[in-house]
Formats: C-alpha cells, structure tokens, sequence
C-alpha cells in the first residue's frame, strides 16, 4: 500500500525483534502503522513510542532539504513530540 504522504523506517524492540514502521500524512496529523515481516498485515499504532516520533522529525528533516515537506511540517511534528512527551529534547 503506496501512500504519497508515507515515510517508512525499520526499528528493533527490547527483545531484538525488526520491525516495520511507516508514518502516513492523513490531513493535519500523522498516522503510525507497524508490522514485523514482509508478509504481515500493516497494524495501527494508537499511541506511538517517542523514537518512532523521533524517527519520523528526523526523515522529514532530511526530507525538508529536498524540497519534499515544508519547514512547517517539522515544526507541527515537533510540537507534537513536546505535547506527548514533554521530557523529550526535541
């Protein structure tokens, strides 16, 4: 499922599980899906752990430079970081 709006990373847990995450661009927020292999079901993520916020700054950051998002976009996702996670250093 191709999204115009999506950027995708890889993560591992605790337990040393790879896992799958994309962020898709939905209107004013962001929606954050996980799965573990290739073949699996793409599964919400209600509330997202703050290096998978971190994650998505850092390629909108570097996709801010190709001229792909606007410095707006890092701003509002920054704003969100601090809302969720106010001890973050953003």
């Amino acid at each position: 499922m191709a999204w115009k709006a999506e950027i995708g990373w890889t993560r591992r847990d605790d337990e040393g599980t790879k896992w799958e995450v994309s962020a898709r661009h939905v209107s004013k927020r962001w929606e954050f899906y996980i799965r573990q292999g290739r073949y699996d079901q793409w599964q919400p993520v209600p509330d997202p752990v703050l290096e998978d916020w971190l994650a998505l700054l850092d390629a909108l950051q570097r996709l801010m430079v190709r001229r792909r998002y606007q410095p707006d976009d890092v701003d509002r996702v920054r704003q969100s970081i601090r809302e969720r996670f106010p001890e973050a250093e953003v």
